[in-house]
């Protein structure tokens, strides 16, 4: 899964969070643990069910018999990177307990405020396919999440190399080859890269596209735009430039744009969906030289 581990970074370093969309059994929660084993982060899992509070979540007050006081008790959101599974599963009112945490980096328990820790990174995951029991997420929910990945059956030669693996009993550990400060310092790094003004216009002008076409009811938010920046910058990064590239931004729309956008009912009957969409606008702007 070398392109979901890119992303991933890319996210990380951007300051942006994930959302991967599989059928169970493709390794999402795998590859999310995986991650965050190799960068030596703190890590936390959250089950999310229909039954589960923001309580759950976030933490609660209780009263503290032996000391005489109220005490917070903080809840797993509380981690560098945590791992929302099946995120669909949740109701609407836990569901939105995440917005504040993803969006201000911060959790609000009974009036009082209280920071998380930096980096944070949500890696949610939702199975596609499954109609019951589960809650379709809100556009305001679907517009914090960075990047959104289909996490798709491996190849040939992959899942038999993961057969023969299993069937000898052979199980590998990550160890972590980076700590917090360095993430820190390659996080600041990634600021320092720089896009043009040519690459400012290209990202607007593929994001207004979005927004004036006629089978479009929701177009691209500013919020999309400055995601596409920051994850292309990221992106740049990683290649080992100091400077954004139209194809950082052709390579990254499909992922930063296409769940942030809605097409009009009758369009989507029609097979119509946003990923088409985007492709066609990132092959009818014009790329700067």
């Amino acid at each position: 899964m070398d392109k979901v581990i890119e992303l991933l970074a890319v996210a990380l370093l951007s300051g942006g969070h994930v959302l991967l969309e599989g059928i169970p059994g493709v390794a999402k929660t795998t590859v999310a643990k995986a991650f965050t084993d190799a960068i030596g982060l703190s890590f936390s899992r959250i089950q999310l069910t229909p039954d589960l509070m923001p309580a759950d979540v976030l933490g609660s007050v209780f009263y503290d018999q032996k000391a005489m006081e109220f005490t917070v008790r903080k809840g797993p959101i509380f981690a560098n990177i945590v791992l929302s599974d099946e995120i669909n599963r949740a109701t609407p009112k836990t569901q939105s307990g995440l917005l504040e945490a993803m969006q201000e980096r911060q959790v609000t328990i009974e009036g009082d405020s209280f920071p998380l820790p930096i980096p944070f990174l949500t890696i949610a995951t939702m199975n596609p396919v499954e109609i019951e029991g589960v809650y379709s997420l809100p556009e305001a929910q679907l517009d914090r999440f960075m990047l959104k990945i289909q996490v798709g059956y491996i190849d040939r030669a992959n899942e038999l190399l993961f057969l023969r693996m299993k069937e000898r009993g052979e199980f590998k550990t990550v160890e972590s080859i980076i700590d917090k400060n360095e993430i820190l310092l390659l996080m600041k790094k990634v600021r320092e890269i720089k896009a043009s003004e040519a690459i400012l216009n290209y990202i607007y002008m593929i994001s207004t596209r979005t927004r004036n076409d006629d089978r479009v009811l929701l177009g691209a938010s500013p919020r999309a735009s400055e995601q596409l920046l920051f994850s292309s910058k990221s992106l740049a990064f990683l290649r080992g430039r100091e400077y954004v590239i139209p194809d950082d931004i052709k390579e990254l729309a499909v992922y930063v744009l296409t769940h942030r956008i809605l097409i009009k009912a009758e369009d989507e009957i029609d097979g119509f969906k946003s990923l088409e969409l985007v492709k066609g606008i990132l092959d009818d702007v014009e790329v700067p030289k």
